[in-house]
Formats: C-alpha cells, structure tokens, sequence
C-alpha cells in the first residue's frame, strides 16, 4: 500500500472488504478497523462518512458480529449523532437509522427464539436485515449483462445517482444485486437507471407464495423519471470491487491471508490519524 493513504482510500477499501462475507468476522475482530469506522462516521467529508456507514451495514450482516459491534465504544452514540446532525444527507441519515435498528435488537435475537411456535413467522421476518425498518424496503434485481467489475462499476454509477438508494450488495455468482431503497422509491426505477447503461438489463426477483423465486421483466412502457441523488456527492469505489465471485475472497489484494495484512496497513494509519 502507498504511503498517501487518505481517509477516502482507507474507508473505500474497508467497505470492500467488508462487502466480502469471508472478511466480516476478522474485520470485527481487528483491534483498530472497527473503532476508525466509528471515528469516520464524524468526518467532514460526507462521502467519508457514507462509505463508512455502509462498511458498517455490510459488518452487521454477519450475526456474529452484531453483539461485539453494538458494544463498541462509541458506536450507538455516533450513529445517533448521524441520524441527528442536521447536516447529513436524507440517504445518509436512513442507513444510520437502519444499522442503529439492526445493532439495538442484536441482544434480543436469543430471546425472541424462545417464543411460541405460532410467532415463528414473524421472528423469522424480524430477523432479515432492516426488515423492521418502516420507512425502507428490499428490492432484488437479477441483472443480465453483470459479467465483470467493469459492469458492476457502472451499475454502481447508475444506482448511486438514484435519490431513494440507501444501500446495496452484489451477488455477482449469480448476476444479482439486492437493493435497499426508501419504500416511496419505485422498483422500475432501479430498472430504468440500469438499463440506461445501454449494456445491461434489471429484472426484479420476486418471491413466489410457495417460497419459490419468480424473474419479472419491467414493462418496456414502465420507464419512471429518476430522481437524481444531489445529497451525496459522486461516490465510486477507488479501486476495483472486491470480487466477481462469492467464494472467493478480494481478488485486489489476493488472498484472505493478504486482505488482512492489508487491514493491518488500514489498522495504523487509522491509528496515526485519530489516536494522539
């Protein structure tokens, strides 16, 4: 790694990372990741501050992780913060709330498996990540044409112009991207702005009543006015995305071995900027 690691390169990279499923426990368990996120999440640099979040998010999808995050000194309080300063976006302030939700019932998980047999469907709906956020919902997009990182670029470009886009994730295995927008945000929407890419086209996944996946092309005529995202400045990851396959680890850094040591380079400059 250079030398001239700024706070937008490290956070960029971290969220890579945690975007890989294989690399979320040792981020968290890292001793100087998790709390140099937190400290991100007061940055000035809005961008800084939404790449951090959602670094976070990504973290907060492994289970295991959640008590550990939630305890982390500073955490709850500087989410607050986010969700409170007048200053942060709308999408900014949405994905705070969202992880506040999923950390505060981190502690709650056990107990809710211990009710009656007759709760277990909702406990089940209360466990899938932000579900019990009113204010948003999840959209699932099977994508053709999302074959390489250059084609994930640009379906990132489209989706982060979208005003309503709280945050996103890549299956890139099976051409897909699940979607958090607000619930006012049409899901044609999505469609519109990726298929704009003139290179790729968005289908919805929807779920079928007997737990089966149906693919549902937009209609040709159901292209919607897209609301461009003004709150968030242009927002592109530094460097390529972390992997076109999920069983791989970051193909930018080579192995798990070598992501880590990477997290290590993150871990002091984070040290070196904030820790006097």
């Amino acid at each position: 790694m250079s030398a001239e690691l700024d706070a937008l390169t490290v956070v960029n990279q971290l969220r890579d990372l945690a975007a890989d499923p294989l690399n979320r426990r040792a981020i968290v368990e890292d001793q100087g990741c998790l709390p140099g996120l937190i400290l991100f999440f007061d940055h000035p640099n809005p961008q800084v501050v939404y790449s951090a979040l959602l670094a976070v998010r990504y973290l907060a999808e492994c289970r295991a992780n959640r008590e550990k995050m939630k305890s982390e000194l500073g955490m709850m309080l500087s989410l607050q913060n986010v969700m409170q300063k007048s200053t942060s976006p709308g999408e900014t302030k949405l994905l705070a709330s969202e992880i506040y939700e999923i950390l505060q019932s981190a502690g709650q998980e056990e107990a809710e498996k211990a009710e009656a047999a007759a709760a277990s469907c909702r406990r089940k709906a209360h466990f899938f990540l932000g579900s019990n956020n009113k204010r948003a919902k999840t959209v699932v997009l099977h994508i053709d044409g999302l074959d390489d990182s250059t084609r994930r670029s640009l379906c990132e470009e489209a989706l982060l112009k979208i005003r309503g886009v709280i945050s996103f994730t890549f299956q890139m295995a099976v051409k897909r991207c699940v979607v958090r927008i607000r619930s006012d945000l049409k899901a044609e929407a999505l469609g519109t702005a990726i298929n704009s890419t003139k290179v790729m086209k968005a289908q919805q996944v929807v779920k079928t009543e007997d737990g089966g996946e149906l693919i549902v092309p937009f209609q040709e005529d159901s292209a919607v006015l897209v609301e461009e995202n003004t709150d968030i400045p242009d927002y592109l990851p530094e460097d390529e995305s972390p992997s076109d396959e999920q069983d791989k680890a970051v193909t930018r850094v080579g192995s798990i071995t070598d992501g880590m040591g990477w997290l290590s380079t993150a871990a002091n400059f984070l040290t070196r900027s904030f820790y006097w």
